[in-house]
């Protein structure tokens, strides 16, 4: 029986006719899939578009093999036809292209159509799909034992270079550590510091930097940890309600994008690196207290959700977080400028280590299924995500109340009620989370808001101290400053109130369809 052919004609006229495919990426030692609308150029180049940060599209990209599978059903199982393309996933950057490529995924597909209509293209991912090998087989043909008609494309044959391969695994890295959450360790070391300069009246920018680092790599090392832990106890695997990049951890594991191996290795690096700074630290000022503070920094990260202690577990990681990323490092950074301790950076940072407590726990809300499946009783699954909405509460306005008292009793500088300017965003915030607490998706204003507030009270604050120290002679420093804090605040709300708008707008048009 002789080989049967078909046309490039007949296999791009099925794939103008099937709007959707069937998407395989490799996830490690894994394969996903996902149904996507896909279009085609006349040279068989697959275009998909997708919302930025989607994990699928940090999947094939950071593994760029990837086959589509595009079925069309026939009147009779005979007739169905199917095509397989394997090839390589690119960011398309040029723009006409990416432009072109939106043109054509906007008549399939009602994301696309509804992003692009209302002039929020921007926020798309273009990915396209450049293929090695197009398989084309029509079921009756299998049934007699016929050959696929396959196309070859030898042209789009591509070697990742090394280089290419250490920038992949960079970005991967940068992802696993979660860099916008890392403000959670900024604040405290630089709070704690500008209390410093305020009582010795100088700075040693050497230590302080040192410190800074010694901070963010346990940070890191604790994110980091964490995404194991939870692997492992396979809390992320069943996690089907998280929205990244606030909850369900960096998902590197489960993307496939680093080894578990890896990234345990990675957390023991960065906890060796902490320690070791810490130990320099230690030497360089004679302060031997700090050897307790980075003890105690070091097992609160270590067990936070590794065994025997488990606090996330034990509904006790919240207030750990809390504490170490509060007043543990604020009074760590003020000792090691001053070798001495106080109890000013203490109270100072009471409403950092609250706004801190509300960003981990008003993240919780939507691992609470998951945390639920496995154990892990965090005060969300304490409580119930409904009930817990009155601890998220208290919270936020325990932060306002602390700055408000300190500065009325004269403990904080009468400038810290600048930090009340972040007023608004929190009531802003406890709306959404009273309205949305348990829907994911319509939670993340919240979410955002939170991680926003926490940044910008925490360098409100700082900011005081600082103004305190230069007094009218940092007055145009200070007005700077503070005009920038201010802008980042409004621009942060913006930015968060259009792409909840859009969402919501997005929601809206797809339901109706």
């Amino acid at each position: 029986m002789g080989e049967q052919k078909h046309s490039r004609r007949e296999i791009l006229d099925v794939m103008d006719k099937v709007e959707i495919a069937a998407v395989a990426t490799s996830a490690g030692d894994k394969i996903r899939n996902r149904m996507m609308h896909y279009a085609a150029d006349e040279n068989f180049n697959v275009y998909l578009a997708t919302m930025k940060g989607d994990p699928k599209t940090v999947q094939m990209t950071n593994h760029p093999s990837i086959a589509l599978l595009v079925n069309q059903a026939g009147g009779s199982i005979n007739e169905s036809k199917e095509i397989e393309i394997s090839g390589k996933a690119v960011f398309v950057r040029d723009e006409a292209e990416r432009e072109h490529a939106l043109t054509l995924t906007a008549e399939r597909s009602p994301v696309v159509k509804y992003m692009v209509g209302t002039g929020n293209a921007g926020m798309l991912d273009c990915i396209k799909v450049i293929p090695n090998t197009i398989k084309f087989r029509i079921f009756s043909e299998i049934v007699q034992g016929m050959p696929p008609t396959v196309l070859e494309f030898p042209e789009n044959q591509r070697v990742v270079s090394d280089w290419q391969l250490v920038k992949t695994k960079m970005k991967n890295w940068v992802m696993a550590v979660r860099v916008p959450f890392l403000t959670a360790s900024l604040v405290p070391v630089l709070l704690g510091t500008a209390i410093a300069w305020l009582t010795a009246g100088s700075v040693q920018w050497g230590l302080f930097l040192l410190t800074l680092v010694a901070g963010l790599s346990i940070h890191i090392a604790t994110n980091v940890l964490n995404d194991y832990a939870d692997h492992k106890s396979h809390n992320d695997d069943v996690n089907q309600e998280f929205v990244r990049p606030f909850s369900g951890g960096s998902r590197v594991i489960q993307l496939g994008l680093l080894t578990p191996v890896e990234v345990l290795t990675g957390a023991v690096f960065f906890f060796l690196l902490s320690a070791s700074i810490g130990f320099y630290l230690v030497w360089a000022t004679g302060g031997y207290w700090l050897l307790l503070l980075g003890a105690i920094g070091l097992l609160s990260g270590v067990f936070y959700t590794l065994s025997p202690f488990n606090w996330a577990k034990r509904g006790l990681g919240e207030a750990v977080v809390g504490v170490n990323f509060g007043a543990l490092m604020t009074l760590g950074a003020y000792y090691v400028q001053t070798q001495s301790f106080a109890w000013l950076p203490v109270i100072t940072s009471i409403p950092v280590s609250l706004l801190i407590f509300a960003v981990l726990y008003i993240n919780e809300f939507p691992d609470y299924s998951a945390d639920k499946q496995v154990g892990k009783k965090t005060l969300v699954v304490r409580l119930g995500r409904k009930q817990a909405v009155m601890l998220y509460s208290l919270l936020m306005a325990g932060s306002y109340v602390a700055i408000g008292v300190g500065a009325a009793v004269g403990v904080l500088p009468l400038l810290s009620l600048m930090a009340l300017i972040t007023l608004p965003l929190a009531v802003r915030a406890l709306q959404y989370a009273r309205r949305h607490y348990g829907n994911s998706f319509d939670l993340v204003p919240a979410n955002a808001l939170t991680v926003t507030i926490h940044l910008a009270t925490g360098l409100l604050l700082t900011l005081a101290f600082v103004w305190q120290t230069l007094g009218n002679a940092g007055i145009v420093y200070v007005a700077l400053t503070g005009a920038v804090f201010l802008a980042f605040i409004a621009w942060m709300y913006r930015y968060i109130e259009r792409q909840k708008n859009i969402f919501f707008g997005l929601k809206q048009a797809i339901g109706s369809r």
